[in-house]
């Protein structure tokens, strides 16, 4: 197979490409109907899972449909349509929703599972791009998600049609979660590993240093506070200054040798140190100790229990 497909020939072929595509989601605004609502009504008042089905490419994008409905609260996941037929329909309760995706609407391991889903009570949503299908009319709720053309030029691999169901799909997630108002905090308990979740579920008691933080005193001369902070392994080190509290960072002692050159070994602490630098108190959000360092643009905050420092959070 050899190809004359030149530089400017291949971005006239992408062009089009994302047209086509572009087009077949923009279509589907006019498609929101009904069906769509009856989706979200029941998959809302459901006490049961959402299974998401799909043969091929479908299916690939039925895997993607299931871990976002999942992420945002409806409780999910993807089944093969084969599988099932061959024992996984065990794990179907009656009181689960069963999505299922197909283009033509006439997928036939798919189409082998109604008869047991019908059966079972199960309510079934479909995505075809034809409603007159077996799968379309066996549906509880039916979303069309046909396309005018494929992307592809014979008209032979699923691009645009999947992308239609994979929008359409996103849109049935974003609606159940806008329903339920599920919030950053909800999403963020989803996502523990996160940097979502660690913003807003973790609290700078979990993310601090405290094990190496070093504590020094005004008079400390240079040399000393360069063994506090190589010792506390934050590029930083604390002052107790006279009741209240100072810090000098690896970057302080930089801007000492730059100023003051060869002389700078004869500053003391008191000299170096920033005073009343932020602090944040025990029990407080990691989103808000890092909103608090973007205010201030800094990379480590002091924290304290009332009138002790007893630790460093950083980014």
């Amino acid at each position: 197979m050899t190809s004359n497909l030149t530089a400017q020939g291949a971005a006239a072929s992408a062009t089009r490409v994302l047209q086509i595509e572009a087009q077949a989601v923009a279509a589907l605004v006019d498609r929101v109907d009904t069906g769509f609502e009856a989706a979200v009504a029941h998959l809302l008042a459901s006490d049961g899972r959402t299974i998401v089905c799909g043969m091929g490419k479908s299916g690939i994008i039925a895997h993607k449909i299931a871990a976002t409905l999942m992420s945002t609260g409806t409780p999910s996941f993807y089944m093969h349509p084969g599988e099932a037929y061959h024992g996984d329909l065990g794990m179907v309760t009656s009181a689960d929703a069963f999505i299922a995706i197909s283009n033509s609407g006439e997928t036939d391991e798919v189409v082998k599972l109604l008869p047991y889903l019908q059966e079972n009570g199960n309510f079934l949503i479909a995505f075809t791009g034809n409603a007159a299908s077996t799968i379309a009319q066996a549906a509880d709720a039916h979303i069309d998600v046909g396309v005018r053309q494929e992307a592809c030029p014979l008209q032979l691999a699923p691009t645009a049609s999947t992308t239609a169901a994979l929008a359409m799909g996103d849109a049935l997630a974003v609606a159940l979660m806008e329903a339920r108002g599920f919030s950053p905090e909800d999403f963020a308990r989803f996502h523990p590993g996160g940097s979502l979740g660690r913003r807003l579920l973790s609290k700078v008691d979990d993310e601090m240093v405290a094990d190496d933080l070093q504590i020094i005193e005004p008079e400390a001369g240079f040399a000393a506070v360069i063994t506090a902070i190589t010792k506390s392994r934050m590029g930083l080190t604390v002052v107790r200054d006279h009741g209240s509290w100072a810090i000098i960072t690896d970057g302080d002692l930089r801007r000492a040798v730059d100023r003051w050159g060869r002389d700078a070994f004869e500053l003391l602490a008191s000299d170096m140190m920033t005073r009343n630098p932020a602090t944040i108190s025990l029990g407080t959000r990691m989103q808000d100790a890092l909103s608090l360092m973007d205010r201030r643009n800094i990379s480590a905050l002091l924290v304290h229990d009332g009138k002790q420092i007893v630790g460093v959070v950083k980014r």
